[in-house]
């Protein structure tokens, strides 16, 4: 399984060196004003991708920290807690014999 990952990996960093290898031109944007910047393409798409990609991981990854940190006190209070035996059951109530239908006279 750890091969095909690999091949995988490799497949896609060929693709990602061919694409940015066929576009690798100036683009110019338009900042504020009359301020303009020339940058690669392949660079601009990397900072795009960046900037949409690193806050959602950030998030997840601050989100699975706390959710395992919520786990481990818990696991952790649950060895600390002394057991305690479950307390006795109520015997069953009795309850009034129910007609079979609702037009029995009682």
């Amino acid at each position: 399984m750890q091969f095909l990952k690999t091949i995988f990996w490799v497949i896609l960093a060929v693709a990602i060196a061919i694409f940015a290898t066929a576009n690798w031109h100036d683009v110019m944007v338009d900042l504020w004003g009359d301020l303009r910047m020339a940058i690669k393409l392949p660079i601009l798409l990397g900072l795009v991708f960046a900037a949409g990609f690193l806050p959602t991981m950030f998030y997840y990854r601050a989100r699975l920290w706390r959710l395992r940190r919520r786990l481990e006190l818990t696991e952790r209070n649950v060895v600390q807690a002394p057991m305690t035996p479950r307390p006795p059951s109520a015997p069953p109530r009795e309850s009034a014999p129910q007609p079979s239908s609702p037009f029995e006279a009682n």
